[in-house]
This record gives structure tokens, C-alpha cells and sequence, in this order.
């Protein structure tokens, strides 16, 4: 199997002969740049190309540069242990910073510049010689000059050193194997450890796999007996039964067939038998068919006759009809000419009373008086109908305008309401700050909660601002600058399941949310004032200052440490410098916020002090002059609008009045009019009496001469009784031919009788026949029935036959020894089938419990067969690749362990390093420190358990300081690894550095301390690199400059040292200045 080739591109080394006239080696960083970074401004710096030491006070910035040095070239703010995400780097109170890193390239004249934009969003930017670029174009840069920032035999950070002094042996290999040597190395361990641990598996495999197949075996060896006993019992199921079962479907095929050719003779007959009736049938038809065609034509004969008869009788009572309407003409006639007698008796009376009624009518209109209608009075009461209805509309209008007045007055007044409820809304007020302190979508995620409440399990508060109440401004100043941003605008949750609900809909909203758990982990301090407290004006503590849910006061505390943050007056402000005695460590006065912390090293304490910022988000954002004036503004309206009220009223009765007045004025123009009209319809009645009389006298006195009116009806008489005699001559002609029909007709009617009992009495004797014709069709058809039946039991039984075996020679050679009828045959496989039963066995599945086994065995088999080839071929492997990884890696500790043998020896104490091997468990090897500091005793593994801390501090430094002549990275990084240390093994360990740093193929070092012993050996290998800020530095670095010169040149004797050095001072010096510190 191939070795797996490495996951990281070979590094290129950097020989000693790859130096320039610069004394830099490819890799080496030959300038920082950093802006806005930490508690730096800006700052430019040179470092020297071998030994670095950056000295200055706690708290200046020196692990500043250690970080600036990790994040610019590809770090994670992860592995500093200082914080989880970039833009806690960038200067308080700047949005952002970069770090710039110069590195010398394989030549002298080149020069490669990393630069990492960073914001406070935890954004980066990075560039490459001024190009942007991604991160994977620098990470390639950093890995082809073997830099490793994560190494920690590389890079030794201040928050890291411990966690370096808890490496395991294991570990320290693994780091160590990183840092130098052949960079296959770490490939090939890893590769090993994976090859023992899938060789592992695999002799594991096989040996459970061997295990398994014996007592397969095993199984199958106690079963063969039982296995032998079922396998005859299946021969002479198979052999015997199985044979006699193969033939027996055959037979009843047999059976079948010989049913089949009876039931088809049988319908050949009932089918020879319906022929014959049929014929007879066809005989006896023919004289029926001639009686019934003689009938039709009789019959047709028949009907013309009686459609003959038929048409004469409407004929005749036609004219009967006609004759007997004349004659009621002629009786009306004569019937008139009575009434014209009787009606000119009375005609001069009807004449006379006619008259009367015209005279008396036209009497009563002469008599009947004319009515004037008085206009006069009608004019008047329209004029004043007019007026009172035109000062209606002006009264209608004015309550109009009026009311449009009210309408515009209530819409002001409820848009000012709302408007002071809003300003009165203290939790929109907050949501409205949040949005202005730019959370812009702050309403719309608490609107989604409010929608959304009813999908969640517990309740959910937020935002935290709006939870929040505090009663004091200057408690709430303190609590807004106390508690980080992120936090006001968070959501707090209550349940697992409540959290990922609204991360999910509430990430486009971009507000955090924090879930609380019951108090897990919260360890409140108590709350308790004491009397020295008191005397320094200490009245409170934050978490005591505001009220909320149990759950927004638990978070706030658990993320701000309000319960460790007191609030202080005045007076305290005066006092301050007393206030860290009484074990206080944030305190809040009116001007200012005060911390303080212990040194981790001296144990003194310093002190930053921060001036108060206004709040943002708890001040009042409403104007209490705007108030006021929309308070104003609605009593006004208020008056406004009662006002209004009472002139619309006064409208009303005005206006209902009017309209009283002019409804009394319309009745009384009414009654007049009414009483015009019913004179007027009195003359128009008369006059049409008058006029209806005159028109019925007329009528009489036109009316005509009674005997020609009488002997114009006599004659119409006359002619009707002429034309009655024509038709009586009609009447008797249709009599007479009516006779002749209805005698030929009775002719027809009894021939065609005749004919119908003939045919009768010859359907009669058909029927006989027919009946017989059915009875054989239908025993045609049972027959067919019977033979379709039998047809398909003898297909179903052949199918069946051939499904369970096909005929051939020898299986008829081998039937006709076997019994020949069914019953036989079926008495002969019972027989075999009681034989086999007799055979007994306890478990039924046995054969295919022991040939399942056997299938297991041989697959088994195989796979340990595969197995084995891959054991021997892990073997292999794991051979070759150990071959080329144990020597070089035994050959790299016996370099590591001269050096540090050496230097532990020049120490006056002895040390050995050795790799500590396990044979084939690769991931047990590592690499033991073993150290002695006493000249008693024996050497023993560097622990925490055996040596001090500064022992502990000396061995690592002095472990670092043997791998520097074998690396092959370009740089590392040491920050304060000498603290701790008593100054005879520090000054020994200064001087194997600055030895170690003199050496050729050194890489570039930076060790970072916050002193240095006085009397020191220094060569030209050395730089210092002095960091000094504060308040002062600005003013008195010139005053000083000449100073610090000669300092420097009484302390150190190289002029080439001393000039560079003098320009990193000057430049730290006052590059960080204007720092926060």
C-alpha cells in the first residue's frame, strides 16, 4: 500500500548561505506596522534578524506585538487565548485597524508585505504587496517559508506558556516533529499510527473471524448424523413420492380426455336431432304463409271499405249540421222581427224621459255658482314659503360647514392623542433608540416575536433594553456604559428549542439571542454595603440598580459582571485610591469608571481610569416642551370642539323651527288649491252629464221604421228555408250509398274470419312440432355447455400435468411400472409418505440450519484468506514506512539532546532529552524531558509534580533554544518565559540564548520580558527592542533622548547594536504615546 503523501507542501530550508549582506534569512520579519491595534495607535517596527528582546513594563504592549505578529500572518484569534474574535483587537473606540508584516523574501532585494484589515465586525481584509487577496493566497505564502503560528515550539505566546508546560511527551513530539526536521515526518507518524491502528483492527477481525469459523465448524461436525437421517427421508420424498406425484395429474388428464369425447358424441346427436325439427317445421309453414297473405288482401279490403263508410258519415252529419244551424237562423229571425214590434211600443217613451233628464241636467249647471280661486293669497303664501325655505338652506349650509369644522377638529384631536400615546409608549421609545443606535430592524424582529409567541415552549423577553427598568439617570448612565452593546439589543430564550427558533427566523434581523438556563453555573455574590464602604461613599452595586425578569437580570449579571461593579459618589471619586483595598475591582463615580487588577507575576496592583460617557439608549428621547405644547394643544382642540357642539345645536332649533313655519304655510296653500279643484271637478261633471243626455236623445231619434226593418228579416228567412231543402236531397244521397258500403263490408269481414280460424287451426299443430324443436335446441345447448366445460377441465388438467413434468420416454418407461388407476396410485404415494414420516429428527430446519453454516464457513474462509493478505500487507507498510520515520526521527532527538545535554551541562545541572518508544503503538511514542537541577539524585521527567515553576521555565526555554540550530522555520516567538526564573538560572539562560542566537544557522528570535538582569553578556546578535508609553512620554522624550543614549552606550559596547537600537526606541517610545494606557 502507497504511503500517503503529505498534507502540507514541503518547506523550503533556509540555509545558512541564503543570508545577505542584511544578515536576514528568507521568512525573517524585517518590519511590523500596526494601526489602531490594541492599546496602540500606530507603530512602526524593525526587528533585528536574530535575537530580539522585547523588554518594557506590565501592561505596555508587548504581548501586543506577539498578537499583531500571530493574526498578520494568518492566526486565529483562538490560539492567543485572549479572545474569540478579531475586532476584540482593534482599539477602543475606533471602527479599525490593520496590522502590516514585511518579510524578507529569497533574495535580499525581495521583500513580501502582509497586510490584515480588521473592523470590529470581525471582518478581515487582507493584502498581498498591496494587491487584495484571499486568506489562501497568504496561508500559502506562510507555509512556504515553514511558518507556523500554532506551533508552540514556534510560537510561544504569553497566555500560552503554561498550556506549553502541560504538553504531554506525546504532544511535545507532535509539536516538535512541526517545528524541525524533515517535514515528512509528522506525515509519516501520522500515517503510522493510522497503518497500526487499521492493523489492529484487521488482526482483531481475524481473530474473531477464526473463532467464529470453529464453531461453525464444530456445529456442523455434531449435526452431520441428524443431516444423514434428513437427507434419506428427502430421497424418498424426492425419489419415490415425487415420482408417483408426477405421474398422477397425468391420469386424471387421462380421465378428462375420455369424459371430453363422450360429451362431443352427445352433442353431435342432440345436434342431428334439432335438424330434424327443423325441417318438419319448414314443411308445416308453407300454407300458413298463403291463408295469411289471402288475409292481409282481405283485410286491406276491409279497411278501404270502412274508410269508404267512415268519410260518408262525416259527410252526412256535416250536412245535418249545416241544416239544423239554418234552421236556428230561421226561428231567430222571425224571433226579431217580435222584438222590433215590441221595442217601437216603448221607443217614444224612452224619447220623452230623455228630454226630461237633459233639462234638469242642464237646469243644475246654470244653477251650480262659479268659483273665483283667490291669488292674491296664493302669491303671498308661495313669497313667504320662498323666504322661510331660502333661510332654511342658509341655516342647512352653516350646520354643514359646521359640522365639516367639528369633523377636521376630532381627526386633530385623535392624531394628537395618538401622538402623545406614543410618546408615552416607553417600550416603542426604546425600540425607537435601539433602531437609532443602528439596529434598523429592531421592530420588525420584535413584531415577528409578538406574532410568533404562540409556536414558543417558554416565555421569551426581549430586547433586553426594553426589559430593563431603572429608576435613577445616573444608575442608568452606569449601566449602559457597563453592559457590552451586543447585549441590549439581545433576545433572551428560556428553552433550547425556543433559541433555534428564533435564530433561524430572526438571523436576517441581525439581533443576537442568549439562552438562559435555569442559573446554571451563576454564582451571585451577596450584596452587602460595609461600614468602610460607607465612609468612602460606596452606596450600591449595579445588579441592585434596575429591576427586570429573573431571566434578563440573571443574563446581564452572568455576561457584565454586575455583581462585581459597585457605584460610588463624589466623594469617593476624591478617595479612589483607597477604594482597591477593600477588594473592589470596578467601581462607578459620577466623573469617572474606575479598574483595577492584580499582576499575575509582581502581584501589584494597577489602575485604569475612564471618563463617564453620556447614555445613549436610556436617555428620554422625547421633548418635554413637545409635550406640553400637544398637551396644549388638546385642550384647546377639546374647547374647540364643545364650542362647535353648542352653535351646531343652536343651529338645529333654528333651522327645525323654519322648517316648521314653512311646513304650516305649504298646508294652508294646500287646502286652497284642493278646494279650486273640487269646484272645478263639480261644473266638469255636470257638463258631462249634460253633454252624455244630448248624445242618447240623438241616438233615439235616428233609430229605424219598423216595418222595413220587419221585412228585411222575412226575407232572410225565406232564402235560409231554401237552402235547408238542398241540403235534406244531400242528406238522403249519402243514406243510400252508406247501405251499399256497410253490406260489402260485412262481405269482407266474415271472409277474412274464415281465413283466421284456418290459420288458428293450423298454428295449432306447429306449436306441437315447435315445442319439440325447442327441446332439442335446448339440449343442443346444455351438450355444448357440457363439451366447453369438459374442454377447459381437460386444458386445465393438461397445463397442470405439464407444469408439474414433461412427458418423455423414459418418464412413460418409468409410469408404466407405477400403478395404473388414481386410487391405486394416490394408496401408494400415502405409503411413501408414511415411510418418511416414520424417519424422526427434533428440529425440522436442520439442513438448512447446516448448509446456512457451510455457506458462513466458506465465505469465512475466503474472507480470512483476503484478511491475511491485507494483514501482511499492512505488515509491510507499516515496515517500510517505520524504516524511513524511527531513524531520522531517533537521529533528530540524539541532535536535540547534544544541544541540550550541552546546555543544561554549561548550567552546572544536567538534562537529557530521549524519545520514549513503544514499539508498534506509534501513537504512545513522544518525547520525555528529563532534567535534574541538584547534585543528588537522578534525572527525572520534567513535571509539575517534581520541579518549580522556574525550573520548569528554565527547561522549556533551554528545550527551545537546542531546537533553534536544527529548525528550519524562520522565525519563533517567546514571550516573558524567564519570569519566574531566580537570577543565576536567568542569566544562564540569557547566555545560551544570545550563544544560540550568535550561531550561523539561527533562525530570527523575539523574546519578550518585562526586565532584564543588569550585567548581562550581549554580542552583535542582540536588538532590543525597549517599549515604554504613558502620559509623560510625549514631553519628556526629548528632555530624555540624550539620556537613554547613554544609557545604552554604557550598557552595551557593539556601536552597530547601539544604533539600532537607539531607533527602535525612539521609535516605540513615541509611537505609542497616544495609547489608552
Amino acid at each position: 500500500m502507497a504511503v500517503r503523501p503529505a498534507k502540507r507542501p514541503r518547506s523550503v530550508p533556509a540555509p545558512c548561505d541564503q543570508r545577505g549582506e542584511d544578515d536576514y534569512l528568507p521568512g525573517n520579519i524585517v518590519e511590523i506596522e500596526i494601526h489602531n491595534f490594541m492599546t496602540y495607535d500606530h507603530l512602526v517596527c524593525k526587528p533585528g534578524p536574530r535575537l530580539n528582546l522585547v523588554i518594557g513594563p506590565n501592561g505596555s504592549g508587548k504581548s501586543s506585538l506577539v498578537c499583531a505578529i500571530a493574526l498578520g500572518l494568518a492566526g486565529e484569534p483562538q490560539l492567543l487565548g485572549r479572545a474569540s474574535s478579531i475586532g476584540a483587537f482593534v482599539k477602543r473606540g475606533e471602527e479599525c485597524g490593520y496590522i502590516k508584516i514585511s518579510l524578507r523574501g529569497f533574495t535580499t532585494e525581495e521583500k513580501i508585505m502582509i497586510m490584515r484589515k480588521i473592523n470590529t465586525s470581525n471582518k478581515s481584509e487582507w493584502t498581498l504587496n498591496g494587491i487584495i487577496v484571499p486568506k489562501r493566497d497568504v496561508i500559502e505564502i506562510i507555509q512556504k517559508f515553514n511558518i507556523q503560528v500554532n506551533n508552540l515550539t514556534q510560537f510561544l505566546p504569553q497566555d500560552r506558556v503554561c498550556e506549553f508546560a502541560k504538553l504531554t511527551p506525546i504532544q511535545l513530539l507532535e509539536e516538535t516533529e512541526k517545528a524541525v526536521g524533515d517535514p515528512e515526518l509528522p506525515v509519516q507518524h501520522h500515517t503510522l499510527i493510522c497503518k497500526r491502528k487499521e492493523l489492529k483492527d484487521l488482526e482483531l477481525s481475524v481473530a474473531k473471524n477464526n473463532e467464529t469459523l470453529n464453531q461453525l465448524k464444530t456445529l456442523n461436525a455434531q449435526q452431520e448424523k441428524d443431516v444423514e437421517r434428513v437427507r434419506q427421508r428427502k430421497k424418498i420424498l424426492t425419489e419415490v413420492v415425487e415420482n408417483m406425484k408426477k405421474k398422477l395429474p397425468w391420469l386424471k388428464y387421462d380421465l378428462k380426455k375420455v369424459s371430453y369425447k363422450k360429451v362431443q358424441k352427445q352433442e353431435a346427436e342432440a345436434k342431428r336431432m334439432l335438424e330434424e325439427a327443423a325441417k318438419t317445421m319448414n314443411e308445416l309453414m308453407k300454407p300458413i304463409e298463403k291463408h295469411k297473405e289471402e288475409k292481409v288482401a282481405q283485410e286491406s279490403a276491409v279497411k278501404k271499405v270502412n274508410d269508404q263508410i267512415t268519410k260518408n258519415s262525416h259527410r252526412r252529419m256535416e250536412f245535418i249540421d249545416i241544416e239544423s244551424r239554418m234552421g236556428i237562423q230561421v226561428r231567430g229571425k222571425y224571433q226579431e222581427v217580435e222584438d222590433l214590434r215590441r221595442q217601437d211600443r216603448s221607443r217614444q217613451q224612452r224619447i220623452l224621459k230623455a228630454k226630461e233628464e237633459l233639462a234638469a241636467a242642464e237646469k243644475d249647471l246654470v244653477d251650480l255658482p262659479r268659483y273665483e280661486p283667490p291669488k292674491e293669497e296664493l302669491e303671498k303664501l308661495g313669497s313667504q314659503i320662498l323666504e322661510l325655505e331660502m333661510n332654511a338652506n342658509q341655516i342647512k349650509l352653516q350646520r354643514t360647514e359646521k359640522g365639516n369644522l367639528l369633523h377636521q377638529k376630532n381627526l386633530s384631536l385623535k392624531k394628537c392623542l395618538d401622538r402623545l400615546k406614543e410618546m408615552n409608549n416607553e417600550k416603542s421609545k426604546l425600540l425607537q433608540t435601539l433602531k437609532n443606535s443602528g439596529v434598523d430592524k429592531i421592530f420588525e424582529a420584535y413584531n415577528w416575536l409578538q406574532v410568533n409567541r404562540h409556536e414558543l415552549k417558554r416565555e421569551v423577553y426581549g430586547p433586553v433594553l426594553s426589559e430593563v427598568k431603572v429608576s435613577n439617570g445616573v444608575h442608568a448612565t452606569y449601566l449602559e456604559n457597563h453592559v457590552p452593546f451586543y447585549i441590549w439589543k439581545s433576545f433572551v430564550t428560556q428553552d433550547s428549542f425556543d433559541r433555534d427558533l428564533l435564530v433561524n427566523n430572526l438571523k436576517k434581523y441581525d439581533v443576537p439571542i442568549l439562552n438562559y438556563v435555569g442559573g446554571r453555573g451563576l454564582n451571585k455574590s451577596q450584596f452587602h454595603i460595609t461600614h468602610e464602604m460607607n465612609v468612602l461613599g460606596i452606596s450600591s452595586r449595579l445588579d441592585q440598580v434596575f429591576t427586570a425578569p429573573d431571566a434578563v437580570k440573571d443574563v446581564l449579571i452572568s455576561q457584565a459582571a454586575l455583581d462585581h461593579s459597585y457605584i460610588g459618589t463624589r466623594e469617593t471619586d476624591k478617595r479612589a485610591d483607597e477604594v482597591s483595598r477593600l477588594g473592589i475591582n470596578d467601581l462607578w463615580t459620577p466623573e469617572s469608571h474606575y479598574r483595577w487588577s492584580v499582576s499575575r507575576y509582581g502581584g501589584h496592583v494597577s489602575a485604569i481610569m475612564e471618563p463617564v460617557h453620556s447614555a445613549r439608549l436610556f436617555v428620554r428621547n422625547v421633548d418635554v416642551s413637545d409635550v406640553e405644547s400637544l398637551r396644549s394643544r388638546k385642550n384647546e382642540l377639546e374647547a374647540t370642539i364643545i364650542g362647535i357642539e353648542e352653535s351646531l345645536k343652536i343651529v338645529q332649533v333654528e333651522q327645525r323651527q323654519l322648517e316648521d313655519e314653512a311646513a304650516k304655510l305649504h298646508r294652508q296653500r294646500e287646502e286652497i288649491i284642493n278646494a279650486v279643484n273640487l269646484a272645478k271637478k263639480k261644473r266638469r261633471e255636470l257638463e258631462s252629464i249634460v253633454d252624455q243626455r244630448k248624445r242618447k236623445l240623438e241616438s233615439l231619434s235616428k233609430e229605424e221604421d219598423l216595418e222595413s226593418s220587419v221585412k228585411k228579416l222575412v226575407d232572410l228567412a225565406f232564402q235560409l228555408d231554401g237552402k235547408r231543402c238542398e241540403l235534406s236531397n244531400e242528406i238522403k244521397a249519402s243514406l243510400v250509398e252508406a247501405i251499399a258500403l256497410r253490406q260489402s263490408f260485412t262481405e269482407k269481414h266474415m271472409t277474412c274470419i274464415e281465413l283466421d280460424a284456418k290459420i288458428r287451426e293450423m298454428e295449432v299443430a306447429i306449436k306441437q312440432h315447435e315445442k319439440i324443436a325447442i327441446q332439442a335446441a335446448s339440449h343442443l345447448e346444455i351438450c355444448k355447455e357440457e363439451t366447453e366445460r369438459c374442454k377447459h377441465e381437460l386444458y386445465v388438467a393438461k397445463q397442470h400435468a405439464e407444469s408439474v413434468v414433461i412427458i418423455t420416454d423414459d418418464l412413460v418407461r418409468e409410469f408404466e411400472k407405477m400403478p395404473g388407476t388414481v386410487e391405486e396410485l394416490e394408496a401408494a404415494i400415502q405409503d411413501g409418505i408414511s415411510e418418511a414420516n416414520s424417519i424422526l429428527f427434533l428440529n425440522q430446519n436442520i439442513l438448512e440450519e447446516y448448509e446456512s453454516r457451510q455457506n458462513k464457513i466458506v465465505s469465512l474462509e475466503t474472507k480470512l484468506k483476503a484478511d491475511e493478505e491485507q494483514v501482511k500487507e499492512c505488515v509491510s507498510d507499516i515496515n517500510t514506512l517505520r524504516d524511513q520515520w524511527l531513524p531520522t526521527l531517533r537521529n533528530l532527538v540524539v541532535k536535540i539532546n547534544a544541544t541540550f545535554s550541552c546546555n543544561f551541562r554549561e548550567m552546572a545541572i544536567a538534562g537529557e532529552i530521549c524519545l520514549d518508544e513503544h514499539g508498534m503503538d506509534y501513537d504512545r511514542y513522544g518525547i520525555l524531558i528529563k532534567v535534574k537541577f541538584r547534585l543528588t539524585g537522578q534525572l527525572q521527567a520534567l513535571s509539575s509534580h517534581h520541579q518549580s515553576g522556574g525550573e520548569r521555565s528554565v527547561s522549556t526555554i533551554l528545550y527551545l533554544v537546542s531546537l533553534q540550530d536544527i529548525t528550519n522555520c524562520p522565525f519563533r516567538v517567546v514571550d516573558e518565559i524567564n519570569q519566574g526564573m531566580d537570577p543565576i538560572n536567568e542569566r544562564k539562560m540569557f547566555q545560551q540564548l544570545v550563544r544560540a542566537a550568535s550561531q550561523e544557522n539561527t533562525p530570527q528570535c523575539f523574546l519578550l520580558t518585562p526586565k532584564l538582569l543588569p550585567d548581562l553578556q550581549y554580542s552583535d546578535a542582540c536588538s532590543i527592542l525597549n517599549i515604554m508609553n504613558g502620559p509623560w512620554i510625549e514631553k519628556s522624550a526629548e528632555g530624555k533622548k540624550e539620556v537613554f543614549y547613554s544609557i545604552i552606550h554604557v550598557s552595551f559596547f557593539q556601536p552597530s547594536f547601539i544604533l539600532h537600537a537607539d531607533v527602535c526606541l525612539w521609535q516605540l517610545g513615541v509611537a505609542v504615546n497616544a495609547g489608552e494606557r
